[in-house]
Parts: C-alpha cells; sequence; structure tokens
C-alpha cells in the first residue's frame, strides 16, 4: 500500500467514525482522555482541515488554534457535522492524491516538516482518533491489516515526541504479537482492550 492510498483509507475511517456518532453523546468521555465524544470529533474534524492545507503548501488562518473548534464547523448545528466532514475529508483526499504532495516540505504547526512525514503523521492521527470517535460511540472501527501496519508505522514514529509534548499517554501494555492497530493503539497511551 502506497503512502496516498494509506491516507485516502485514513479518512474513510475518519469519516466514518464521525458519519457514526451521535451528536447527542457529544458530552461523553472519550479514549482520548483530554476530550469528549464532541471535542475529539471536532479535532479530528480540524485535522482533515490541516492536513488539505499542508498538502496545497497553504499557512494556517491567522488566528485558528488547534484546540478550537474546526473553522468549518463553527456555527453549524451539530447534527450537520458529519454532511461537513464528509465533504472536507473529499477535499483532503483529493490535495493529497497529487504526487507533489508527498514532495519536499510543508507548512504544519508553526513550522516546516517533511511532506511525507506530514502525510504519515496525519495517517496515523485520523485512525487514531477515528477509533476514539467510534469506540466512544459504542462501535468498532474496521481498518485493513494493510492499513494498521502503516499506522504503527506512523505512530512508532511519533510515540517519543507525542509523550513528551503529552499528546500521548503512557504506552499500554501489550503482547508482542498483538494485531498491529492494538500495538499502535497501545504505543499511543491507548488500551486497544477498552469496550465500545
Amino acid at each position: 500500500m502506497d503512502q496516498a492510498d494509506a491516507l485516502s483509507q485514513s479518512i474513510d475511517v475518519a469519516v466514518a467514525a464521525i458519519r457514526g456518532a451521535d451528536p447527542a453523546r457529544f458530552a461523553d468521555p472519550s479514549p482520548c482522555t483530554e476530550y469528549t465524544l464532541g471535542e475529539v470529533t471536532s479535532h479530528l474534524a480540524f485535522g482533515l482541515l490541516l492536513a488539505e492545507y499542508a498538502a496545497l503548501r497553504k499557512d494556517w488562518e491567522e488566528g485558528w488554534s488547534g484546540n478550537d473548534r474546526a473553522p468549518y464547523l463553527v456555527g453549524v448545528p451539530e447534527s450537520e457535522w458529519a454532511a461537513k466532514v464528509a465533504a472536507q475529508g473529499e477535499a483532503t483526499r483529493r490535495a493529497w492524491a497529487d504526487p507533489a504532495a508527498w514532495e519536499g516540505e510543508a507548512s504544519f504547526g508553526g513550522g516546516a516538516m517533511p511532506a511525507a512525514a506530514i502525510g504519515s503523521m496525519m495517517t496515523a492521527e485520523f485512525v487514531v482518533h477515528g477509533w476514539d470517535v467510534d469506540t466512544a460511540s459504542g462501535r468498532t472501527v474496521d481498518v485493513s491489516p494493510e492499513l494498521a501496519e502503516t499506522v504503527l508505522g506512523g505512530v512508532q514514529a511519533l510515540a517519543q515526541m507525542g509523550r513528551e509534548g503529552g499528546w500521548y499517554g503512557p504506552e499500554v501494555a501489550v503482547p508482542a504479537d498483538a494485531p498491529a492497530l492494538d500495538r499502535a493503539l497501545a504505543l499511543s497511551g491507548r488500551d486497544p482492550r477498552r469496550t465500545p
């Protein structure tokens, strides 16, 4: 599976998770302990927008903060979020389908990073937070073994920085032969045995 295919599949995971999230439960806790279900849903939605901007080499808009509601969801009834997110997911997919999106450096989070590293990071982000949303919603996430291996590689590349930055919790122990997605979740500080 090439990088663009993996990112495209991870967008499908994110969009499906948000489609399956019931706005009536947005105040419920999520496995991403700093966020409620509604907050992790918005965070995931914002990630789709930031990934599109990175692929297109567009700077973040002045006043944007990663802790805010996704800008395109501001003022939008929560019942309409899924449709907005689906449209954003398609825009992000189109942006990363261009091979040039993976080349050179791009701006992300206020600094320059290799574009391929951003694509890998966002592939992992979309699946891990998609799992958060699905689990908090009482659903299970559907990830192919190939995508799970790609996500594991992305989380492994980020794990130390994520723990130092406070956006990954302590690693959860799982068997060495656990499925790749379980190992990725555990490495990101989530307990893959948590039931929906």
